[in-house]
């Protein structure tokens, strides 16, 4: 299955100030490198965003570089470690909307429960309908890289896509002839 930009939504999970430093260092100026391309092309494509903050009185706010990319209004608190178990962030899924784009951190725990919520209709009770989930694997982060590749492993098994932000941002656009190609290209070199 290929991404369609008018069917899609991203979603920025937990990239937290106090969590970056506990994660491995290369691997997460990559994520939030990665995060930032695709909030970027998310903008220009009018490709609705939102953003979770896992309990952030305790583990901070939001990465700067990503929250300036996001809207005040979509940054969402919770306390639930699937995204799907706080009511807000359901209400900013949009049911015409049938792709979810995940990225975030921790891989295997938030992120994971997330995206296999997210494939699960009796989880969401008719909340929202189920979504094709696609984890840009290159915008995922665990601190431990096992705890991430097993992570990556049930979510493939459980029926997600398995992407990078390469080709989440190509398959958006779709062709060179596009109007963005030129700006958004600009954003991997």
């Amino acid at each position: 299955m290929k991404l369609i930009a008018t069917q899609s939504q991203l979603v920025l999970v937990d990239i937290q100030t106090k969590l970056v430093p506990v994660m491995p260092a290369d691997a997460m100026q990559a994520v939030i490198k990665n995060a930032q391309i695709l909030l970027q092309a998310a903008q220009t494509l009018s490709i609705p965003a939102v953003a979770t903050e896992q309990y952030p009185q305790g583990l901070g706010a939001t990465v700067p570089a990503l929250t300036a990319l996001l809207p005040a209004n979509k940054i969402i608190s919770k306390t639930t470690f699937s995204c799907c178990g706080e009511q807000k962030f359901n209400q900013q899924l949009q049911r015409d909307k049938p792709h979810i784009v995940l990225m975030g951190m921790e891989a295997h725990i938030c992120l994971l429960q997330t995206a296999l919520d997210l494939t699960d209709l009796t989880v969401l009770k008719g909340q929202i309908s189920a979504k094709q989930v696609f984890v840009v694997e290159d915008a995922i982060v665990s601190r431990n890289p096992a705890h991430k590749a097993n992570a990556i492993a049930r979510m493939r098994d459980a029926g997600c896509i398995i992407t990078n932000a390469e080709s989440v941002l190509f398959e958006w656009l779709g062709d060179a002839e596009h109007a963005a190609f030129k700006t958004l290209s600009k954003l991997i070199r």
